[in-house]
């Protein structure tokens, strides 16, 4: 089996910061399906910008991860930033996609988009599962070489 390749940097993140950033993804991909609006996903598509292109210290999700890790008391464990602002920007694409089909009237491929982010961000959540290096192994690379 090929190894997986993730991006690499020299900065580093809180662990237990991006697996809540996964939690509160999915709360607000529920929200806005719960309550048929599209300002949850729009919302989640700028956090997302934020943390995929600008200081995610300004994201309103890991602003209340920050919150609430300090609120649990949970140690910090570092781990490489690269990858986590790969799968940032894929969920930026993904909100994207999410908030323009559902604003078209397209919903069932809204929520199959959706489903698919529930999907990648509860992986990440529940077991710590990067689904971003997969792609990045098996459709990035590639198409570079």
């Amino acid at each position: 089996m090929k190894q997986l390749v993730c991006p690499i940097s020299n900065e580093k993140v809180n662990e237990r910061l991006t697996r809540l950033n996964a939690f509160f993804t999915i709360l607000l991909v529920a929200a806005g399906f719960i309550f048929n609006s599209v300002l949850f996903p729009l919302l989640l598509m700028v956090d997302f910008f934020i943390r995929a292109f600008a200081n995610s210290r300004y994201s309103p999700v890991s602003y209340a991860s920050s919150g609430l890790a300090r609120l649990l008391h949970l140690r910090k464990i570092p781990i490489d930033k690269a990858p986590k602002i790969f799968a940032a920007r894929m969920g930026f694409l993904m909100t994207l996609v999410i908030a323009v089909l559902f604003i078209l009237g397209f919903y069932t491929s809204s929520m199959v988009i959706a489903g698919i982010l529930v999907f990648f961000a509860t992986l990440e959540f529940a077991f710590g599962i990067c689904v971003g290096c997969y792609i990045y192994t098996y459709f990035v690379l590639p198409a570079y070489r």
